[in-house]
C-alpha cells in the first residue's frame, strides 16, 4: 500500500493514518479524515508519513 508525505495532494478521499519510515505503526500517531485534493496534513515525528487505512479509500 503506498504511502504519502506531509504537503502531498491527497488522491483519493478517506482516512489517512500514520505510519512510521518503514511502514510500520506508529505509537499514538495522528489519524485524520481528508477529502480528495486536500493537503496532507504534518506528522506527529519528521520521517512519517501517511496511509489510507485498508477499506476507507472513496474516490468520487
Amino acid at each position: 500500500m503506498p504511502t504519502y508525505k506531509p504537503g502531498e495532494k491527497a488522491p483519493d478521499s478517506g482516512e489517512l493514518i500514520e505510519v512510521g519510515p518503514r511502514g510500520g505503526k506508529v505509537e499514538n500517531g495522528r489519524r485524520t479524515v481528508i477529502e480528495r485534493g486536500e493537503t496532507i496534513p504534518p506528522t506527529s515525528e519528521a520521517g512519517n508519513e501517511f496511509k489510507y487505512k485498508r477499506g476507507s479509500k472513496t474516490t468520487h
